[in-house]
């Protein structure tokens, strides 16, 4: 099984179910991603989901097809310079 790891928009608590399948590329559009939704194909937490805008947030994984997606928090810029002033 393939995983991604997908993080959230900078100040946003969670996507919708239907765009994030969108953003990870499993499918075209959010209208896709809907039907995907509707026809039972779509998981989080291992339990079939079949809200088509159900709100994914940090930590939640959702599963389609032979994809697992991992969602996580924005964690901000990180600063690898090392020095101090």
């Amino acid at each position: 099984m393939s995983i991604i790891e997908f993080t959230l928009a900078e100040g946003s608590p969670y996507i919708e179910i239907n765009q994030l399948l969108k953003a990870t590329g499993l499918c075209d559009s959010g209208g896709a991603g809907k039907m995907l939704v509707a026809d039972g194909q779509v998981s989080v937490g291992g339990v079939v989901e079949t809200r088509k805008t159900a709100k994914i947030r940090d930590g939640q994984i959702v599963t389609c097809g032979g994809v697992r997606i991992v969602v996580r928090a924005f964690a901000g810029p990180h600063d690898d310079a090392g020095g101090s002033a």
